[in-house]
């Protein structure tokens, strides 16, 4: 798989069924470094909001180009890169090693490029009076090994448990990276009762409205209806809280990198748009959305 090359990483959306159009008006004028094209994107619903926004800013000085935008969650964005029908693949996942040979077997060259980064946050209702939990609790209770608030330390409650759907690129990592601890050769799955809920959104409406309720998501969709949980490698702390300052500082433990996959080294107005968005300005829309830039 290629990596992105060091000059071009210098310059450096719940929408899950209906696709985000924007198509330039019959009296925009041409951009000059750009011929007139469309961009057809699809994939992470949690980079959704992100591609909108940056979608937006962008038409404003590149008027000739057309992009549309579709989530469905990773799996259905590289579904479509390896099926040729888009031209970025975005992706809260890594693509599987399983993928890149499927691809290849296609004619398709996965081409990763590093966009943007995310901290998973572990989310509770307001009413829980749980604040911080380990790694390890986080793992038995999605996996089913607690059932009841009480013996984490809260309240006599029932554990509801709030998931992403599993062909999210949430799901995978959270699946890999804390349900399994990273360990490559764990079984672990999701306690058969979890509720599977189809965008980010949805958990953060389940565990406001739900006292019972934990569940995670990414941190530009966290809102202040929920209550985040510090988490902590042993029972002993420190406990960490997701910020942009936690996972610049690589402290945080559940971070991720967020991904666009095409088929190939990125070619003209897909290479152009790609700069941008690793450029200042799309980085600075990172921020503002609540997601961690990949430059100081």
């Amino acid at each position: 798989m290629k990596k992105l090359p060091a000059l071009f990483a210098l310059l450096c959306l719940g929408f899950f069924a209906a696709a985000c159009f924007f198509q330039p008006s019959d009296t925009d004028s041409q951009n000059n470094d750009q011929p007139t094209a469309h961009i057809e994107i699809k994939g992470s619903d949690t980079m959704v909001n992100l591609t909108l926004a940056w979608t937006e800013a962008y038409r404003d000085d590149h008027p000739s180009v057309s992009i549309s935008i579709t989530g469905g969650g990773s799996g259905t964005g590289i579904a479509a890169l390896l099926n040729n029908t888009v031209d970025i693949a975005n992706a809260s996942r890594r693509i599987r090693e399983e993928e890149i040979a499927q691809a290849r077997n296609l004619g398709i060259e996965p081409y990763e490029i590093i966009i943007a980064r995310d901290a998973v946050a572990i989310i509770v209702n307001h009413d829980n009076p749980i604040n911080y939990l380990t790694l390890q609790q986080i793992s038995d209770i999605f996996a089913g090994k607690h059932h009841n608030w009480l013996e984490l330390g809260g309240a006599d409650r029932p554990i509801v448990r709030a998931s992403r759907e599993s062909n999210s690129g949430t799901h995978m990592y959270f699946l890999e990276e804390v349900l399994r601890l990273g360990d490559p050769n764990s079984k672990l799955l999701f306690d058969p009762n979890t509720l599977l809920l189809p965008s980010s959104e949805g958990i953060i409406a389940e565990v406001r409205d739900n006292p019972n309720a934990i569940g995670y998501d990414g941190l530009g969709y966290v809102t202040p209806d929920v209550k985040v949980v510090g988490i902590g490698l042993s029972p002993e702390g420190p406990f960490i809280w997701p910020s942009i300052e936690t996972v610049n500082q690589e402290t945080y433990p559940i971070s991720r990198d967020l991904y666009a996959y095409t088929n190939g080294e990125p070619q003209d107005a897909t290479k152009f748009f790609l700069e941008w968005v690793l450029s200042e300005p799309g980085q600075e829309i990172v921020k503002e959305l609540g997601f961690v830039s990949i430059t100081p």
